[in-house]
This record gives structure tokens, C-alpha cells and sequence, in this order.
């Protein structure tokens, strides 16, 4: 059940930009070739990739030119259009979903002049326009209600993923309290006045195996150091600021992946 709020022309003039921002930023030409290298190490025909906050689906579409079957989970019905529209059905199962540390429904918050943002994280929302300036103009006018569903369960339906893309909007160490075994390979956002998250995130991957990691700033699409890092050494470099990174993404590899062999 979503709440309405009329939005007024300005909002949806704001609305359509910032979707037409968004699929410029994600589909620009060019970036799916370096996101494809990018996840190359992590991703071989055959394999099942889970892209856990799709968005636009430009992450799903490198996943499956690698040869994966992607399972997308997209809650925002209209990014869940959009990502059904470019992408096809093609080795992609989409399921307008969120993810979470149990299943059941939730509500998820949504920005009407920022479509590609949404967020189950209440504390999160509350705080992040004041600790970070990118989301000081961001208003969670809407409300949605949407099922949701855990990592388990989802294995359970389509199998052991080789690799999991996390980004919920500070909802991620969330998500991962909802799986129960060392998967071999994924990735979470982080962002500037909410690193916590990023660490809380790694305290769960190190209770359910031995990780190495490494990190992405922005929409990067190469890895900050040549060698990957023990969990303490990451939780460092959260807890001293991530070196001012504004947003980016954490990488987990298993410490038996391929990726070190």
C-alpha cells in the first residue's frame, strides 16, 4: 500500500531530471565495458550473481555479459519498469522486492525529486542529510509498502550466488544479517556520516567466514590498492574517516576465492 502525497509540477519536472541524470550516469557509453572488467574476477559463465538494490540495472547487465544468471531485486515499481525495459528478460529474474534481516513487508521511504534513492533504514534517513551535504537536499516525501525477502531465501529459491551487489541506502548490514553461510564474493555501499554501516557489515561477514576486502570510490570502477586487506585494517580506514570518500563500495572475498590463488 503506498502513501500518497500529490506531488506538484515542480516536483516531477525534478523527478524526470534526476531519473534523466541517473540513466546518464549508469548507461553512459563506455561504462558497461569497465564494469565488466571490473567484476570479470568475481564472475564466470554459469554462475548466479545477485543484484540486491538494481536500480537502472546497469550492474545486472554487466553480471549477466559475464555470462551469469542475474536474480535483480528492484521494490520502486517505476525503476523496476525502467530495468525490465532495458534490460529484457534475458538470464535476469526480476522480483520487485527489498531485502532484509527476515522476510515479511516493510516500508520504504522514497524521494519524489530523487527517484533512484530509497531507503528502509529509518535512523539512517533521519541523520544522513545532516552528516553528509550529497543528501541535504533530499526529501523522503513517499511512503511504500513492499515485501520483503532475506539472502537465505533467496539461495534457497535460485541457489549460491558467486556474487552479491549490495546498495540500499544505509539498509545493508540489514540485508546481510539475513544470510547465514560465507558466500564466495560480494559488495555493499558506503557512504560519508554513515561509515558505521560499512563496519557493521564487516563484523557480520567475519562472523560467517574469513574475508579479505578492498574498496571503489564512487562510481569508480577500479579497486584503491593493489592488495586486498584483512577485516581489522578495513575497520580502521572506516573508523579514521575513508580517507574523506564521499560514497563508494566495499568489496568481500572469501580468503579461498580464486581471486588470491
Amino acid at each position: 500500500m503506498t502513501e500518497r502525497v500529490e506531488m506538484s509540477l515542480t516536483q516531477r519536472l525534478k523527478g524526470a531530471v534526476g531519473l534523466g541524470r541517473s540513466l546518464f550516469i549508469y548507461w553512459r557509453p563506455g561504462r558497461q565495458t569497465s564494469l565488466q572488467r571490473l567484476y570479470r574476477p568475481f564472475i564466470v559463465p554459469g554462475d548466479i550473481a545477485f543484484d540486491v538494490g538494481a536500480h537502472l540495472g546497469d550492474r545486472s547487465a554487466a553480471f549477466r555479459s559475464l555470462g551469469a544468471q542475474v536474480v535483480a531485486l528492484e521494490p520502486q515499481p517505476e525503476l523496476a519498469r525502467w530495468l525490465a525495459r532495458l534490460l529484457g528478460s534475458r538470464s535476469i529474474t526480476l522480483l520487485e522486492m527489498a531485502a532484509g534481516a527476515e522476510a515479511g513487508h516493510a516500508d520504504i521511504a522514497l524521494s519524489a525529486t530523487h527517484p533512484t534513492l530509497a531507503t528502509l533504514a529509518s535512523e539512517w534517513r533521519e541523520q544522513i542529510g545532516q552528516r553528509n551535504p550529497d543528501f541535504r537536499q533530499v526529501r523522503w516525501e513517499q511512503r511504500l509498502r513492499v515485501p520483503v525477502t532475506t539472502l537465505d531465501a533467496l539461495i534457497g529459491e535460485h541457489g549460491q550466488p558467486a556474487f552479491i551487489k549490495i546498495d540500499v541506502e544505509g539498509f545493508e548490514a540489514e540485508v546481510l544479517k539475513g544470510l547465514s553461510h560465507a558466500v564466495p564474493a560480494l559488495s555493499f555501499e558506503v557512504v560519508a556520516g554513515a561509515l558505521s554501516v560499512g563496519n557493521a557489515c564487516i563484523s557480520r561477514l567475519e562472523q560467517l567466514g574469513d574475508y579479505r576486502y578492498n574498496a571503489v570510490s564512487g562510481e569508480q570502477r577500479r579497486f584503491l590498492w593493489p592488495h586486498w586487506q584483512p577485516a581489522h585494517r578495513m575497520q580502521q580506514w572506516l573508523e579514521s574517516g575513508a580517507d574523506a570518500l564521499a560514497s563508494g563500495d566495499i568489496y568481500a572475498c572469501r580468503s579461498d576465492h580464486s581471486l588470491f590463488n
